[in-house]
C-alpha cells in the first residue's frame, strides 16, 4: 500500500479525534465563561444593593440610579447592561445569597469564601427570579442543576407547577427537605406524581380520546413525556406482548428506572380508575417479576394513568396488594394555580408555626 493511501485510510479517525477534542474544549470554555459572567452579575448586584443601602436611597432614587448606570455602562461596554438586566442583577443578589453550591461541596473552593459559585446560566437564573416562593425557587435551582435542564425545560416544569404537585403528597417537613435538596428518589413513591400534566400533547381536554390515541401522542412526544415522568426513566417498549396459556396480553408502555433499578409498567385509561384496572396491573407485575426481572433488580412497579380517580376508592382498591401499584390522574392542560397552591400555602403556614 502506498504512503498516501495509508494516510488516507487512517486520516478519518485522526480528524474525528482532533475535532472531538476541540469541540469538547470549546464547550467547556463557553460554560466556564458563562459561569464567570453569572458570578460577575452577582457581584454587580451586590455593589448596587450596598450602594443603595449605604446612601439610604428611597425607591424612586434607586430607579434613577439604575437608569443612569445603564446608560453609562452601555456607553462603555455595549450590550448587556439594559435597565432590565441591571434590575435582575440587583434581584439576583437579593434572591441568591452567597453559599457553596451542590457542585462545589465535594471540591476545595478556589474562590474566596464570600464568592457566589453559580451552577446555572444567567438565562436560567432570570427564570428563577420570576418565582416569589423561596421554597419553589430553591427546588427548581437544585433540580435544574442535577438534571441539566435547558431553559425551555425549566420553563415547562415551572409552568406545570412541578414543585407544587410534588408538595401535595408531602408534609411540611418533607416540603422543606424537597426545597433544600431537590427530589431524591429512593422509594417507588418518590418517583410517582399525581396528577401528571400532559399539556405538551396539545390535546383538548373537552374532547374524548381513545387509549390508543393517547398512547400514540405520548410516543410522538416521548422526550417531553420522559421529562414529565422525572428522574431515571428510560423507554423500553410500547404494547409489550406477554403470552400466558396461549392468550396474548399487551402492556401499554414499559419504562425502566435506573435509580430504582426496576421496570415501570404504565397502563392508560380514558375513564375513571376502577378496581379491575388494579387487578390487571397486578397480573402484569406478577408476570414481569417471574419472567423479566433480572438478578440485582428490584420488583417492578405499576402506574395506572387515568382521566379521573376517587382518592378514597383508590385507597381501598390499592391497599394490601403485594405489588406496588399506583393510580394517578392525567391532565391535558396546565393545572389551576389556586388548586395546587392551596395545600402548599397550608404547608408553609404549618412549617412557620412548627419551626
Amino acid at each position: 500500500m502506498k504512503k498516501n493511501e495509508l494516510i488516507q485510510e487512517h486520516y478519518g479517525t485522526l480528524f474525528e479525534k482532533v475535532a472531538g477534542i476541540f469541540t469538547a474544549a470549546r464547550a467547556k470554555a463557553v460554560k466556564e465563561i458563562n459561569l464567570v459572567q453569572v458570578r460577575a452579575y452577582h457581584e454587580i448586584g451586590r455593589e448596587i444593593v450596598e450602594f443603595e443601602q449605604q446612601g439610604k436611597l428611597r425607591a424612586e432614587y434607586g430607579e434613577e440610579l439604575i437608569i443612569k448606570l445603564s446608560k453609562d455602562l452601555s456607553k462603555r461596554f455595549g450590550r448587556g447592561f439594559s435597565e432590565r438586566n441591571l434590575r435582575n442583577m440587583r434581584a439576583f443578589y437579593a434572591a441568591f445569597p452567597i453559599r457553596q453550591t451542590v457542585s462545589a461541596e465535594s471540591e476545595k473552593p478556589v474562590l474566596p469564601a464570600d464568592s457566589f459559585i453559580p451552577v446555572l446560566s444567567w438565562s436560567h437564573y432570570c427564570e428563577l427570579l420570576k418565582l416569589d416562593d423561596i421554597l419553589a425557587r430553591s427546588f427548581y435551582e437544585k433540580e435544574c442543576a442535577h438534571n441539566n435542564w435547558s431553559v425551555r425545560e425549566l420553563k415547562r416544569q415551572i409552568n406545570a407547577m412541578l414543585f407544587e404537585r410534588l408538595a401535595l403528597s408531602r408534609d411540611a417537613k418533607a416540603v422543606r427537605r424537597l426545597a433544600k435538596k431537590g427530589l431524591i428518589v429512593e422509594e417507588p413513591e418518590d418517583a410517582v406524581k399525581d396528577p401528571y400534566v400532559l399539556e405538551f400533547l396539545n390535546l383538548k381536554e373537552e374532547h374524548a380520546y381513545t387509549e390508543g390515541q393517547l398512547e400514540q401522542a405520548l410516543i410522538d412526544k416521548l422526550q417531553d413525556f420522559l421529562l414529565e415522568l422525572g428522574k431515571g426513566f428510560t423507554f423500553v417498549a410500547r404494547q409489550k406482548r406477554i403470552t400466558i396459556a396461549n392468550r396474548h396480553y399487551h402492556i401499554d408502555l414499559v419504562f425502566y428506572n435506573r435509580i430504582l433499578k426496576c421496570f415501570v409498567l404504565i397502563d392508560l385509561k380514558k375513564g375513571e380508575f376502577d378496581h379491575a384496572d388494579a387487578g390487571q396491573m397486578n397480573f402484569y407485575l406478577n408476570y414481569f417479576k417471574e419472567n423479566e426481572k433480572m438478578e440485582g433488580e428490584n420488583n417492578p412497579i405499576g402506574l395506572i394513568l387515568c382521566a379521573g380517580k376517587d382518592d378514597l376508592f383508590a385507597h381501598y382498591v390499592l391497599g394490601g396488594l403485594s405489588n406496588k401499584v399506583f393510580a394517578s390522574k392525567y391532565k391535558l392542560a396546565l393545572p389551576s394555580e389556586s388548586e395546587l397552591k392551596q395545600k402548599l400555602q397550608l404547608l408553609s403556614h404549618s412549617s412557620e408555626t412548627t419551626d
